[in-house]
């Protein structure tokens, strides 16, 4: 007994760490940049969505978060392949579109009674579902306020120089991302530092974060990941994309396969989503996709068209069939029933008809 209750009691000590221990754990990077915690503060990023619209020639980003942790303040990076104009994204967005990608709801029937049918539903709980201008290679573009956020729009000729630009303008970071931050200046690509802080005095990072919307020129829909390799712990990325044609990924850059959930054109974008799209007709794929170990992210998400078949998920609402308000199965089965005695009652009539009389066949004496 002592034994078994040991076991029971480890058991949920090892539960509770590896719990605190996912509350804890710092987030250095998330879908398309790095989220970088201030000081010895933790923040954990719950998921990233992000909303791209692309007219083949420029392409805006629309990012929101939801995060936890105990940070006060937090920094966030994101490489772009040309300038960059920030702005903050509406809050409304999301909700549009998650409304215009919702499922088809269907109703799918079966015969037999489950769980919860008669006469399987006796018992029924209640159950719950829980800046300094430029310093050694590094150029400051732009640099403003945008409510929650403080952007500064960078250039860099050299990694280190923008790691050491970022550490005097108070962004900590691991050194991996340094080294991380490479191939973009390879490419010379330019960056948006973010600042992130709340307006209220004292508060923490904590829930969705106020989306923002970062524009910039660009030849191919391209959406930087090769930071999140730096990510701790396996990263979730929901992605919707605006655009003339059907877009998926040319790889899955280290990641599970992504998955579509959506497919279809937008013929009359209204609210947040015109806004996005210009009040133009697009065609809207959302796709979904988890990336287990990070560490394998091996280059930015390239998207290309593909054929514009449509796609919606469909799910089932399983009833049970009925006629005129009765279960099938019980008039089937009822019917059965009354067919078998009348059966055995025709039968047993027959039976009755052929039986000879006790006296048939004998004849009296004279």
């Amino acid at each position: 007994m002592r034994g078994t209750l040991r076991r029971i009691l480890t058991t949920i000590v090892a539960l509770l760490a590896l719990q605190l221990g996912s509350l804890v754990a710092p987030a250095y990077a998330c879908g398309c940049g790095a989220m970088i915690p201030g000081g010895s503060a933790r923040i954990g990023v719950d998921r990233e969505e992000s909303a791209v619209r692309w007219d083949g020639r420029t392409e805006t980003v629309v990012m929101r978060f939801s995060v936890h942790g105990d940070a006060r303040r937090a920094a966030w990076i994101m490489p772009v392949p040309d300038r960059a104009d920030a702005a903050l994204g509406d809050p409304a967005l999301f909700d549009e579109l998650d409304r215009l990608t919702e499922p088809e709801q269907r109703d799918r029937s079966y015969f037999w009674p489950r769980e919860g049918d008669w006469p399987f539903d006796v018992s029924k709980g209640d159950g719950a579902a829980a800046a300094p201008p430029g310093q050694g290679g590094v150029g400051v573009v732009g640099r403003e306020r945008l409510g929650p956020f403080d952007v500064a729009r960078l250039t860099a000729t050299d990694p280190d120089a923008l790691g050491d630009w970022l550490r005097a303008n108070g962004f900590e970071l691991p050194d991996r991302l340094t080294s991380a931050l490479g191939p973009y200046v390879e490419r010379k690509w330019e960056y948006v530092a973010v600042r992130l802080a709340p307006q209220e005095k004292g508060a923490t990072l904590y829930g969705e974060l106020t989306p923002l919307r970062i524009t910039f020129a660009s030849p191919e829909l391209v959406y930087p990941m090769r930071l999140s390799r730096l990510a701790r712990t396996p990263q979730t990325l929901g992605l919707y994309v605006l655009a003339d044609h059907r877009m998926e990924p040319r790889s899955p850059i280290g990641g599970d396969r992504p998955e579509v959930t959506f497919a279809g054109r937008i013929e009359h974008p209204e609210g947040a989503v015109a806004d996005l799209t210009g009040d133009r007709p697009a065609r809207l794929t959302v796709l979904e996709q988890h990336f287990p170990q990070p560490g394998r992210i091996d280059d930015d998400h390239h998207l290309r068209t593909v054929a514009d078949t449509p796609y919606r998920r469909v799910e089932y609402t399983d009833r049970l069939l009925t006629l005129g308000g009765v279960p099938a199965w019980l008039l089937t089965v009822g019917a059965g029933l009354l067919l078998a005695a009348a059966s055995a009652a025709l039968l047993a009539v027959r039976v009755k008809r052929r039986r000879p009389l006790p006296n048939a066949g004998v004849r009296s004496a004279a």
